[in-house]
């Protein structure tokens, strides 16, 4: 069954190839550029679009990237953008106004374009996107904000061009915003219990049921030193 009142137009669609951007640091595809017309959706995402490390970026756990434009408009009141900052400034492949980490949830499954995804899991930033916009305290932001999008893993491949819908067709997890979450992951802040439901959530990507499962036999500590670039 659709939910008519989970829909938005794709407002802007961005793609880009890995490149070296920062010296003595290794190649990113965290610069996307916009593109027209209809794109290919594959298992593991946009046809034209690229990753740099593949053992922390894309996959079919996190074939797109999604981020609501909604959020510009506070990065740049807050002063921790520049006002003409346009979406894709965090990378992202999918831009829209009226998704967020609030309204979906994990597990959501929706038409995206003629393909159809589903959300497998929250953004946990990196260094990269500190060097991108420019401010380096904007991985802690995101992480502090909860502003981070989300990932889908594609269940059925199609084709998808900016203005086109974006509609929930089911949702599994009511419980269980991105939002909720991404901030149970990255904070790792979460009773033991909680955490083991999240554990066998199969909807979730399997890293983060693994680090679920750590949460609930009570182990909390992680190193996100080579993450953060710290």
């Amino acid at each position: 069954m659709a939910h008519p009142d989970l829909a938005a137009r794709i407002s802007g669609l961005f793609l880009g190839a890995a490149k070296t951007r920062w010296e003595g640091k290794p190649p990113s595809a965290i610069q996307k550029e916009k593109v027209t017309g209809s794109q290919n959706i594959t298992r593991t995402g946009f046809s034209g679009d690229e990753q740099a490390d593949l053992m922390v970026h894309g996959g079919a756990e996190k074939a797109i990237h999604h981020y609501a434009s909604d959020h510009y408009d506070a990065w740049q009141s807050e002063g921790h953008m520049a006002a003409d900052t346009c979406p894709a400034a965090f990378g992202e492949n999918i831009s829209t106004r009226g998704l967020t980490e609030d309204n979906l949830c994990i597990g959501d499954i929706l038409t995206l374009g003629t393909a159809t995804v589903q959300i497998s899991q929250g953004r946990q930033p990196c260094w990269k996107l500190g060097l991108h916009t420019g401010n380096e305290k904007m991985p802690y932001l995101f992480q502090k904000t909860g502003r981070t999008g989300w990932y889908y893993r594609v269940l059925e491949p199609g084709i998808a061009a900016p203005g086109d819908l974006i509609s929930l067709l089911e949702r599994r997890h009511t419980d269980w915003s991105v939002r909720r979450v991404t901030q149970a992951r990255l904070t790792r802040r979460i009773s033991p219990q909680e955490a083991e439901i999240l554990a066998n959530t199969k909807d979730l990507a399997q890293g983060w049921r693994k680090a679920f499962a750590r949460m609930a036999d009570g182990i909390s500590e992680e190193d996100n030193s080579t993450r953060l670039g710290t």
